[in-house]
């Protein structure tokens, strides 16, 4: 158990930056909490979603595997997908989100679930999931239409006017809603925007305690655009399609990249239709935000990946 002194800090988001952020985080002295997505219906997690009436697993999976201490052996078992040449029955299917649907079933509930496989695991930190029940991603696009489901919205290549989730209500887990009341530091984290961030933070009850908690709010800011849903987004664009789905004055900071990318890495991304997000610095400031610049990339890895370590300790130092 976290002691009573331990500052609270609070990363909400999904996909694959969360756990980057979540690594470093696990190790300092904090009571830790991860609020996740759970609209995810691609892959694995879709189809278990489909079959088995629970939440999409996958992004949780990645946090559990993220937060925990248990043998690199374990965590390769838990992160292993099947691959099959006979057909589709467990091809494609990642281990973890096969146990998490299992615990699901034998706890009759997907959250007690993850709480037993935590345990299991040896997790460090609460993970919750932003509901306990399956939810669909919907975006509106600036052209009218309107796109139903995670995986299908950055298919479309048309610029987003909004995103809403159905069936309504949501209802959230309260020990989300709970936590991110209670925090000192909320970290909203790097991500697709609006297929990993937004459904946590557009329903109304979470949207809600973000204007409502004491916390300092900080966002970190991708670092490359990301072809169907930021393509020619700078980092106020980002800032400002927050302000549209929860409103001004939730966000205190945001933290970006203040070194040059490399060419080549340039080059690899524009092959992907991505490119650096551009730092318009004073559009920021005169949104009320207060800009960290720091070096925050991991300059071992071949991708562009965030640096666990260093914003581990970046956000520690904002404590």
């Amino acid at each position: 158990m976290a002691n009573k002194e331990e500052p609270r800090v609070v990363v909400v988001g999904g996909g694959t930056g969360m756990p980057v952020l979540l690594r470093g985080l696990k190790n300092l002295p904090i009571d830790l909490s991860a609020i996740v997505t759970v609209a995810d219906d691609g892959g694995s997690s879709g189809r278990l979603r489909t079959e088995m009436a629970i939440p999409a697993p996958g992004d949780i999976r990645n946090v559990v595997a993220a937060l925990s201490d248990a043998e690199p052996m374990l965590l390769e078992l838990f992160q292993h997908r099947f691959v099959s040449n006979n057909g589709p029955s467990l091809s494609g299917h990642s281990m973890g989100n096969l146990l998490l649907a299992a615990m699901a079933s034998m706890t009759g509930d997907f959250y007690k679930g993850i709480k037993e496989i935590s345990r299991v695991l040896n997790v460090r930190g609460n993970i919750y999931p932003i509901a306990n029940h399956s939810m669909n991603l919907h975006a509106e696009m600036e052209d009218g239409t309107v796109v139903t489901g995670e995986s299908s919205i950055p298919k479309q290549n048309k610029r987003i006017k909004r995103v809403y989730v159905s069936p309504t209500p949501v209802q959230p887990l309260p020990e989300a809603v709970n936590a991110i009341k209670s925090a000192d530091l909320i970290v909203i984290a790097p991500g697709s925007l609006y297929t990993s961030i937004m459904p946590n933070i557009i329903i109304p009850e979470i949207g809600q305690a973000l204007r409502e908690t004491k916390a300092h709010v900080t966002y970190v800011c991708n670092v490359m655009t990301q072809k169907g849903e930021t393509s020619g987004y700078t980092a106020g664009d980002h800032l400002q399609a927050l302000f549209d789905h929860v409103g001004k004055g939730v966000i205190n900071s945001i933290v970006v990249h203040n070194k040059p990318i490399d060419q080549g890495l340039k080059k690899a991304y524009a092959r992907e239709k991505a490119e650096p997000v551009v730092y318009d610095i004073e559009r920021v400031k005169s949104m009320g935000i207060q800009v960290i610049e720091e070096d925050i990339i991991d300059h071992s890895q071949s991708m562009l990946r965030h640096d666990t370590d260093k914003l581990a300790k970046l956000l520690h130092s904002m404590l």
